[in-house]
């Protein structure tokens, strides 16, 4: 029962929260590292992602989940510019969320998750621009003991750090259609399973991806403007390898391409105003996790 809903948590914080996606399992635990090698743009980009979350039973079947996200992310602009980028090299995302699922019958539940969020450079004391705020409310129905089962999450998610601040609906669903077989369609995320043996999962994932982050000593670009903040945004393909350890525990590895990039420097506005990366990258991730 937990196992459920802490899966759709976590489908929901995927959609939810910039550059940390890829969670859409029953994680309380996950260390992750990804690079996207040098591309024509001469960036190179390195993320170190560490999850943890715990689920808290109450009355009714109902679930309190507290847990905590960090994203440490290496950017690295290799080619020169008419501009000191020394402040552009290292970036941190920590979220913690809280999160309340409510069981409404026996294939339904309903989620809120509220979610501060601390997206900065974290060179100077804290201050107003490095505060987020991601509210995402859902529902998910799960109906894991039929002939084919089924996994549909549905809702909308609030990210207070995006250019357009407005709520946007989000769909997950997931289908296994064979014993070895499953897919998986809906934005940000779909996908195809292949379950050659009972350890064994091949995956191919079609993502959109992004981050937004404030920078905290503000970087003079010419004559563009004063750029506050940096933003990017990316749509990725992959293939990867899961290995599962025990019922709970799995190393997994994953190898693609980005079909677009668009690394932005923004001012207090949001305009863009600098392009730092719009050319496609490969792309590598491998990972340990522990799930429920």
């Amino acid at each position: 029962m937990k196992q459920y809903c802490l899966c759709c948590l976590l489908v929901v914080l995927f959609v939810c929260t910039g550059f940390k996606g890829f969670s859409q399992t029953p994680d309380v635990f996950r260390l992750e590292y990804m690079l996207m090698p040098e591309n024509e743009s001469e960036v190179q980009l390195a993320r170190i992602k560490l999850v943890a979350n715990v689920p808290i039973k109450v009355k009714d079947s109902n679930n309190i989940i507290i847990g905590a996200e960090y994203n440490r992310i290496a950017y690295d602009l290799k080619r020169n510019v008419e501009f000191d980028n020394g402040g552009l090299s290292l970036f941190h995302v920590l979220d913690v969320n809280f999160a309340y699922v409510y069981k409404h019958n026996k294939d339904w539940r309903f989620i809120g998750v509220l979610t501060p969020r601390l997206a900065s450079t974290f060179t100077n004391p804290l201050e107003n621009g490095d505060f987020g705020i991601n509210i995402t409310v859902g529902a998910f129905r799960d109906r894991p003991n039929i002939d084919k089962p089924t996994r549909l999450v549905l809702g909308l998610a609030y990210n207070s750090s995006v250019v357009y601040r407005i709520p946007l609906p989000f769909i997950y669903y997931e289908k296994r259609f064979h014993p070895k077989w499953a897919y998986v369609l809906g934005a940000p995320k779909t996908g195809l399973k292949f379950y050659p043996k009972e350890k064994h999962t091949i995956q191919t994932e079609f993502i959109l991806d992004g981050y937004f982050v404030n920078l905290q000593n503000n970087v003079l670009v010419s004559d563009t403007g004063l750029a506050s903040s940096i933003s990017s945004s990316a749509a990725l393909i992959t293939i990867g390898y899961q290995y599962n350890i025990t019922k709970v525990m799995a190393l997994y590895g994953y190898a693609g391409h980005t079909l677009f990039n668009n690394g932005v420097l923004r001012d207090n506005d949001r305009n863009d105003i600098f392009t730092l990366n719009d050319q496609s990258s490969f792309y590598f991730r491998a990972g340990f996790r522990i799930g429920i």
